[in-house]
């Protein structure tokens, strides 16, 4: 810190420190150069300490700042803290500004909003032996932070794997009809199981849902064959109804016919405004066909004995002309 005699000590002004000349004896203080030197040496002592002691400061408040810093946690309202203190948990903490002891405190944050998390698409074989693809997904949340840290050391980890075994399993025990039909039913089923399963985690299980069912390329078609033959079916069941109802109500229109014999000639004078609807040339006139058929029949007996009649009357007066000859 001190230079070369005759230049201005690190620090100095001139005011403190005059370089010596040749005819200078040192009159200024009191005309002795120890005193001097005394001087200068107290002066470089009391500049060395005050350096050391601002350096030693400001060791001390970065040091201090990093302690303040290691001790301040943010605990975000839709997170709870667990506070291990010597590896001992001594509070679950709520969320806004908390102060630890750095080294000695740890404070684990856990989320406690709603976790969706997709179960992947794994084959399945069902009751009745058909393989099948299922994909699922599950919401969950943690509902006690101390066990969902405590007591299981992956929460998600875990739920995923449970959750490929419990689908497996539910859906292992119901036919493919059922799966296809009774969705809501499996889901209920496997969120039970799941629900017993993770409470001793700390965790809920809200909703399953399977989102995805694929099927072997051989069991569609067969499916489609199926669902063509039930609508045929239903479409037979359906005509057969109908013509059933027609026949009954043209029973019962017969019926009404015989009790009422002009209703057969209304309905033959509609039938004619109809044909004539059409400008058709051709004009028809219906008869009761039994009626029709009887009167043709009447009309052909009384032609044969109408024609039997003459010959009759002719061999008998020949026979009169020969007996009157043999008289």
């Amino acid at each position: 810190m001190l230079g070369r005699i005759g230049q201005r000590p690190f620090g100095g002004s001139d005011r403190d420190f005059r370089p010596l000349r040749g005819d200078d004896d040192g009159s200024s203080v009191g005309g002795n150069p120890l005193v001097t030197a005394n001087v200068y040496s107290k002066w470089i002592e009391v500049v060395a300490v005050s350096h050391g002691t601002v350096v030693l400061l400001a060791f001390v408040l970065m040091l201090v700042l990093l302690l303040v810093a290691a001790s301040i946690r943010v605990v975000q309202q839709y997170q709870r803290g667990v506070h291990f203190r010597l590896g001992r948990v001594i509070a679950v903490r709520e969320p806004g500004l908390r102060f630890i002891i750095p080294i000695i405190d740890r404070l684990p944050r856990v989320s406690m909003r709603i976790v969706t998390m997709p179960i992947q698409s794994q084959g399945i074989i069902t009751r009745d032996n058909v393989s099948v693809d299922i994909a699922a997904v599950a919401y969950f949340r943690v509902i006690d932070a101390r066990k969902a840290v405590v007591v299981i050391e992956n929460v998600h980890a875990a739920i995923d794997q449970i959750a490929q075994t419990t689908l497996r399993n539910v859906v292992g025990q119901h036919s493919l009809d059922e799966v296809l039909a009774q969705t809501e039913k499996i889901n209920g089923s496997i969120r039970q199981i799941l629900d017993t399963t993770t409470v001793g985690w700390g965790v809920e299980v809200t909703l399953v849902e399977l989102k995805d069912i694929q099927l072997p390329d051989s069991m569609k078609r067969a499916m489609a064959r199926e669902a063509e033959a039930e609508r045929e079916k239903r479409a037979k069941i359906i005509a057969a109804e109908g013509e059933a109802r027609a026949a009954a109500a043209l029973g019962d229109a017969s019926d009404t016919m015989m009790q009422h014999p002009l209703a057969l000639q209304l309905r033959n004078l509609q039938t004619l405004v109809e044909l004539g609807v059409e400008k058709n040339t051709t004009i028809v006139f219906p008869a009761p066909l039994m009626s029709a058929i009887g009167e043709l029949t009447g009309f052909l007996t009384r032609e044969s004995d109408a024609s039997r009649s003459p010959q009759s009357n002719g061999l008998s007066g020949e026979n009169f002309v020969r007996a009157t000859t043999v008289h």
